[in-house]
C-alpha cells in the first residue's frame, strides 16, 4: 500500500530540531520525500505498523503533529501531481 507521511515538529527548541531530524530519517528509511514534510512510503501490513511505532517513539504528541494517510488503489486515477517533482515509481527497477 501506498502512504502518505505528514509531520509539523515544534523546532523552537534544540530537541525539537533533533527531533524533526530524526524523524525525517525515519521516513527516508522507508519511502521517500516529496515536500520538506511530507513522505511517500510503498509499506506492507508489516511494514506500515513498524513505521508508525518507529514515527510514534520520535514524536512528542504534546508539541507535534503526525499524519499517516493511506492512498487508495488505482494511484493513477487518485494522486495527482503538478510541478517539477516527479515521485520514483516504486514499482519500476532502480537502475536502468
Amino acid at each position: 500500500m501506498l502512504i502518505l507521511v505528514t509531520y509539523d515538529v515544534s523546532t523552537e527548541t534544540p530537541a525539537g530540531r533533533r527531533r524533526l531530524r530524526r524523524i525525517a530519517k525515519v521516513c527516508q528509511d522507508y519511502g521517500q520525500r516529496v515536500q520538506k514534510s511530507v513522505f511517500e512510503c510503498k509499506v506492507n501490513k508489516t511494514t506500515y505498523v513498524l513505521l508508525e511505532k518507529r514515527l510514534l517513539n520520535e514524536i512528542k504528541t504534546d508539541e507535534d503533529n503526525l499524519r499517516l494517510y493511506c492512498l487508495v488503489e488505482p494511484l493513477k486515477r487518485h494522486v495527482k501531481e503538478f510541478g517539477t517533482f516527479r515521485a520514483r515509481d516504486f514499482e519500476e527497477p532502480l537502475i536502468i
